[in-house]
This record gives structure tokens, sequence and C-alpha cells, in this order.
């Protein structure tokens, strides 16, 4: 299989992530399918709608914004350490109408925060996977490679929200009901 066939494969599909324990490419491969998905469907087309919230569904802004965001907070959890108080905050703002934001910004830190993930998942080293972790202020117990797996779940998860509200904002386009 060439090289361009090979780029139209879902990423699992490719192989393993070099560097990536056997036990972390499942999670590598969410989180990469995760931004290459992202960067396609933030198109200029829908730009001017990414604050919208259809039907009072979130905004496709607060989706983008959360994958980031969930996975930068559960790397946090999995390294042992406890979110700082600016870090708190960031989760307050998912979603809220910045003039600042834009799809290539949006796109950016996405990209960034998933290559820093993937980066850090190589260097983890897999017999710490089971060592135990603690969830939030709560300090729920979980373990290290469930905190991973859970990035990489609850970043598909609203992947897929994602791409219903990007469906509905632009039938609502199409429709005339939003300009």
């Amino acid at each position: 299989m060439g090289e361009q066939d090979k780029d139209q494969l879902e990423v699992w599909m490719r192989g393993p992530i070099s560097g990536i324990s056997p036990l972390l490419q499942p999670v590598a491969h969410a989180l990469l399918q995760i931004d290459e998905d992202i960067q396609k469907q933030l198109t200029d087309e829908i730009e001017p709608y990414i604050w919208i919230r259809p039907f009072e569904m979130a905004n496709i802004a607060f989706h983008v914004q959360h994958i980031a965001g969930v996975i930068k907070r559960m790397v946090i959890y999995s390294k042992g350490e406890t979110l700082t108080e600016e870090e708190l905050q960031e989760i307050k703002l998912e979603g809220l109408q910045n003039p600042d934001l834009n799809n290539e910004v949006l796109k950016n830190h996405l990209h960034d925060i998933i290559e820093n993930t993937i980066t850090y998942l190589s260097s983890i080293d897999s017999h710490t996977l089971t060592d135990v972790r603690y969830l939030g202020r709560k300090k729920i117990p979980t373990t290290q490679i469930g905190l991973l797996f859970h990035a990489a779940e609850h970043g598909q998860r609203h992947y897929g929200q994602l791409l219903v509200t990007i469906k509905t904002v632009k039938g609502l386009f199409l429709q005339g009901s939003i300009h």
C-alpha cells in the first residue's frame, strides 16, 4: 500500500505510533483521529456559526474547546497532579463567545494539546499504567490508564456531538433559519 493510500485510512489502520507503548496505542490513535477529523471539519464555511447554539445545543466552539480541555485535564491528573486555579477557570470559559477565538485558533490549540499528549504518552512507563491516580477536587480514585482512556473516549464522544452540531447549523443555514 502506497503512502497516499495509507493516509486515507483511519489512524488506527495505519499501524502503531512510533515510541508509544502497545497498551497506549488505542489512546494515541483515537486522539490523532480526533485531531485529523476536526482539522477537516472546521471550514471557512462554518466559521461564522461557531458560536450558534442550535436548539440550545452546545455550540461548535464549545466542543472543540472541551475536547482540548478534557485531554489536557486528564493528562494533568494522569501525572498525579491537580489543576491550578487558572486551569479550573478555563473550564468555565468553554463555549462562551470570545471574539479572539476563531476556527484557526481553535484548531491550533487542539492540535498543540494533542501533539503534547502524544509526546507525553511516549514518556510513560507501561508498568505505571495501573498506578492509582485521582480525578478532580473530589479525588475520585482511578488509574493512569483509566484517565488516558477517558481523554480519548470523551474526545471521541464530543467529536460525534460536534458533527451533529455542524450538520444542524448547516441545515438551518440552508433553510434560511440563520444567516
